[in-house]
């Protein structure tokens, strides 16, 4: 790919789990790919691992802060001079009954899963414009099968999944594709779980949702797969 057309992508949360997995499949397609992580040691950490893969970026930044989200994307804009493909992948998950959620949780919530989705696009948007790009929100087969213990996380993938689905109409008109991402139970860091290769390997990995938007991003320009859904073939024995 020459350089002047290298497309640039920009991944939040992706210094580990589904956010590393795409990082990891958009470099190896020849993308330059900024990542975003809450902390720069974190994100300096991924972006020494896929090094190899490609030109990466590792980034300080916050998708609940909107401040922060126009920061990194102008330090990519800095390094590279384009956006082609943002990834909203950053998110948070506190699981409890409503007699025990606290309103921190609720905010935590849906700040990051919502909210920061909202800042992550508007920030991104008008480059987006210019490349006529794409975007990816992930979101969760949780965003239309709720569950006991899941208010807050099941709020705020259901309105992830309506707020990108009302995008996607909202965007068609500028070339940009949108799609929604839904998986089911992937093999990652989330929610403080630690991935055990024996015990996880039914599960979704990291690797086979960077494919699934690598092969997102080759479909026909004229075809725009709006939402997509993603389980594991099998369940846990």
């Amino acid at each position: 790919m020459e350089k002047e057309k290298q497309k640039v992508a920009l991944v939040t949360g992706g210094s580990k789990g589904i956010g590393f997995g795409i990082a990891k499949s958009l470099l190896s397609q020849g993308y330059q790919v900024a990542i975003t992580s809450r902390s720069q040691a974190s994100a300096d950490k991924a972006a020494g691992q896929l090094k190899e893969f490609g030109e990466v970026l590792g980034l300080a930044a916050d998708v609940k802060d909107f401040k922060s989200q126009t920061g990194a994307v102008q330090a990519l804009l800095d390094k590279w001079g384009r956006l082609d493909v943002l990834v909203a992948n950053a998110g948070v998950g506190h699981f409890s009954s409503i007699e025990d959620l606290d309103p921190e949780q609720w905010h935590d919530t849906i700040d990051t899963n919502l909210t920061g989705v909202f800042f992550s696009i508007k920030a991104s948007l008008a480059e987006l414009k210019k490349t006529e790009g794409y975007i990816f929100t992930i979101s969760s087969l949780a965003g239309t099968n709720f569950f006991a213990g899941g208010s807050a996380y099941n709020a705020s993938k259901f309105g992830l999944t309506g707020f990108s689905q009302a995008v996607m109409l909202d965007l068609r008109s500028y070339n940009i594709k949108v799609t929604t991402i839904m998986p089911g139970s992937v093999a990652s860091h989330f929610n403080a779980h630690e991935p055990d290769a024996q015990k996880d390997a039914w599960k979704i990995q990291p690797e086979d949702m960077g494919q699934l938007v690598t092969d997102l991003l080759n479909m026909p320009a004229r075809t725009l797969p709006s939402k997509v859904e993603i389980r594991p073939l099998n369940v846990s024995s």
